[in-house]
């Protein structure tokens, strides 16, 4: 059931948008990886990151996602460079690679996994090759990525920084018809933690939590839901997904990518091993 009064579209990117800050290691000899970033959030914090003056590598499998978030961080007139590379993230020599493509462009001090995927079906439903591939994306890849990029962070001259995975309130609580999701979100704590473990304070690992965010994926989401539940889209939003929180509107993607920019900063260095929850109330208030 369409509503046409009721904007869906995901809110352009600009320069306003973006938290910008002073560090020493914002500048162009240090290299970011994000993953996802052809789209929405990760797309979001590659060009928060670079308009902080870093070399950004996006890796993603949709070439031409890529050149678009070439195209708008140039339009945002970021400080920093922005380089997509083609990748597969369920194949591991791919991930070798864009990791070794990072290596190439300066020191490699921080990676953001954002790259994810989403299927509606209850586990009796569940086809297991969709399960396989959200897990592959979301919480395989992270691992094969941290795997590939730690011993870069380790060979810096001083060992400084960071490696953020994206997870959700998914990976806190768990709702129906969305297993393979929140098997990965919880998943991704157990290996944020283990990255803080074995980096030895200077090399750290977070995750960042949100409720629902305005993203292409979200969108497909919401469409699907109201198609399933024969209901409007604005229902979907306003008394589905938003019935819970205590805030009620939807994450923009450049305020997610902003919390990746204050937990890369050296304004963050305690936080290790832990989670950036915004999440609008969803998970400590309920009725």
């Amino acid at each position: 059931m369409t509503d046409p009064e009721f904007d869906l579209s995901a809110p352009d990117l600009t320069h306003d948008d973006f938290l910008v800050l002073e560090d020493p290691y914002f500048e162009a000899d240090t290299v970011a990886v994000v993953t996802g970033a052809a789209s929405g959030i990760g797309r979001a914090t590659a060009v928060a990151l670079a308009a902080n003056g870093l070399t950004v590598v996006g890796a993603d499998i949709d070439q031409t996602g890529l050149d678009e978030t070439a195209d708008i961080a140039e339009d945002c007139g970021v400080d920093g460079r922005f380089h997509g590379v083609e990748t597969d993230l369920t194949e591991d020599a791919d991930v070798e690679a864009v990791v070794d493509a990072a290596a190439e462009e300066g020191d490699v001090r921080f990676v953001a996994n954002i790259a994810g995927m989403q299927h509606i079906a209850s586990i009796p439903e569940f086809p297991m090759e969709k399960y396989d591939l959200l897990t592959d994306v979301m919480l395989r890849s992270p691992f094969k990525m941290a795997q590939a990029a730690m011993p870069h962070l380790r060979d810096t001259d001083d060992g400084v920084g960071a490696i953020a995975n994206m997870s959700s309130v998914h990976g806190h609580y768990a709702t129906t018809d969305k297993a393979a999701y929140i098997t990965a979100k919880h998943g991704i704590t157990g290996l944020t933690r283990a990255i803080a473990a074995e980096g030895d304070g200077t090399l750290r690992g977070f995750s960042v939590s949100v409720g629902y965010v305005l993203t292409p994926l979200m969108v497909n989401q919401i469409e699907d839901t109201a198609e399933e539940r024969g209901i409007s889209e604005r229902e979907v939003v306003e008394d589905v997904m938003l019935g819970q929180a205590r805030t009620k509107e939807m994450m923009a993607p450049a305020e997610v990518a902003n919390l990746f920019v204050f937990g890369f900063s050296s304004h963050a260095r305690h936080l290790n091993g832990g989670d950036l929850l915004f999440d609008g109330g969803y998970t400590h208030t309920y009725e």
